[in-house]
């Protein structure tokens, strides 16, 4: 899920963070610059995880900056493609379901990809009938699903001819609620035995994996 990248770049450290320590001041401006963001191809970054170099610091003309060459590590969220995560379902609509973990939200389980059998009923949730019983997909309820695919949108300026242009072959339906032009998203999948409300396999041990999916 979590992966170390390793990045090359300037920093402009402000007269203001001057009194700091020279590595404190360099890791302040790296957090800020990277948490948080999402780097295109790379993933979503989480935070430093250290600092691997640096060079002396030159003062910017007429600017105070000192500018310092750094090379660096981040943990970056990014799930491979199969990897079975746990997290909330946070809405779902005739589309499908949208998934949340406590620092993302850009999750779509298609509603192809959900088992065969379920359908979205008159409470706003899927439900999934069987020979013996009816499940159901409940707004907050954790589940384990499996990354299917992943969709990028670069948030770059483009020309005129470039938009009429499909930057990706995946697409999220407009209405499963999902963020417009957010930059990373993910595709995910239910429909396997193990996959989907964890209380349906796991009972009663469903609320220790709750209180891990939430912290």
């Amino acid at each position: 899920m979590f992966i170390l990248t390793k990045i090359a770049d300037l920093v402009q450290i402000v007269p203001e963070d001057f009194n700091k320590d020279a590595a404190q001041a360099i890791e302040d401006n790296i957090n800020a610059k990277y948490a948080n963001k999402v780097i295109q191809k790379i993933g979503l970054c989480i935070c430093l995880y250290d600092l691997l170099s640096s060079s002396e610091g030159l003062i910017g003309h007429g600017t105070g900056l000192v500018n310092v060459n750094v090379e660096f590590r981040l943990i970056v969220f990014r799930p491979f493609k199969h990897e079975v995560i746990i997290g909330r379902i946070s809405s779902a609509n005739t589309e499908g379901i949208r998934v949340r973990l406590p620092f993302f939200e850009e999750i779509f389980v298609p509603r192809h990809a959900l088992p065969e059998g379920s359908d979205f009923s008159a409470d706003q949730i899927y439900e999934w009938k069987t020979e013996d019983n009816v499940l159901f997909f409940d707004t907050h309820e954790t589940v384990r699903l499996r990354i299917e695919d992943e969709v990028w949108k670069d948030q770059s300026p483009v020309g005129p001819r470039e938009k009429d242009e499909p930057a990706n072959s995946l697409t999220i339906p407009v209405g499963s609620g999902k963020k417009k032009n957010s930059p990373y998203s993910l595709i995910g999948s239910m429909d396997d035995a193990g996959m989907g409300p964890i209380l349906w396999w796991d009972g009663e041990g469903e609320e220790e994996v709750e209180e891990a999916a939430a912290e």
